[in-house]
């Protein structure tokens, strides 16, 4: 498949966080690889022209998207996770060796993986390196950074480590982004969607939501589903008048 200039094949692609971030940088799918049917079907009904291919990455074969100007994606954190044991690559969910086979298979101009701030930590150190020797034998020029989602607009502590690769003459001209300041409040943030349905209370609401949230995580099938995250971070979202112990379709539903 003969790719563009500003073409991204993301793998991991979840629901479509990191996808909307990457449109917003003016970059287009070609292709948004998701194992999970809930998130993969999100996908389709919020991009309907996008490719998205339902399967384990692990089933993935990237060869047909040779060319393609950025691999991207977040591989799952639970080897690198304080919340976990930090097995790095001893637990089976560490997918970072096949980003690589996929990096291989691909050959795109940069890539950008990310990952949970653990895997800054020193007990990764040498595996750390391990990728980035991988990435240079493959003819890219690489950086980690830890970045705070907080420090560019989103009212949300959500640390990440991001890797990113690029060919020598991309790279050469790459720079992180500073800082843009103080991000909203959860309150500043979501006022308009609480008061979308004529809810009388939603101001005050707004007013008492007046810091940043904990990490969005969206829960876990392990843990029984669908929630904010653990005990503590659902005590913060509820100090911010948010009940985090489930989801609902609709805001009238919230209340």
């Amino acid at each position: 498949m003969p790719c563009s200039d500003a073409t991204v094949l993301e793998i991991c692609a979840g629901a479509g966080g990191q996808s909307s971030g990457l449109e917003m940088a003016g970059l287009s799918h070609v292709c948004a690889v998701e194992i999970d049917p809930d998130a993969a079907a999100t996908l389709r009904l919020n991009r309907p022209a996008w490719e998205v291919v339902e399967t384990d990455v692990l089933e993935f074969d990237a060869s047909c998207y040779r060319g393609v100007a950025l691999l991207a994606g977040g591989v799952p954190c639970p080897p690198f996770s304080v919340a976990g044991k930090q097995l790095g690559p001893e637990d089976e969910r560490d997918l970072f060796p096949r980003a690589l086979e996929l990096v291989r298979q691909a050959q795109p101009e940069a890539v950008m993986l990310e990952n949970v701030k653990g895997l800054a930590s020193p007990r990764f150190e040498m595996y750390r390196a391990s990728i980035l020797r991988a990435l240079h034998s493959m003819g890219y020029e690489t950086d980690w950074k830890l970045l705070q989602a907080s420090w560019y607009g989103v009212p949300q502590l959500r640390p990440r480590f991001i890797l990113v690769a690029m060919r020598p003459r991309f790279f050469a001209h790459f720079e992180w982004p500073e800082p843009v300041g103080r991000p909203p409040t959860v309150g500043q943030a979501l006022y308009p969607l609480m008061a979308a349905e004529g809810w009388p209370g939603a101001w005050q609401w707004a007013a008492g939501a007046d810091g940043i949230a904990p990490t969005v995580v969206g829960g876990s099938k392990k843990h029984g589903g669908a929630d904010l995250g653990p005990t503590r971070s659902r005590r913060a979202w509820l100090e911010l008048g948010v009940d985090g112990r489930g989801i609902a379709d609709h805001p009238l539903l919230c209340r």
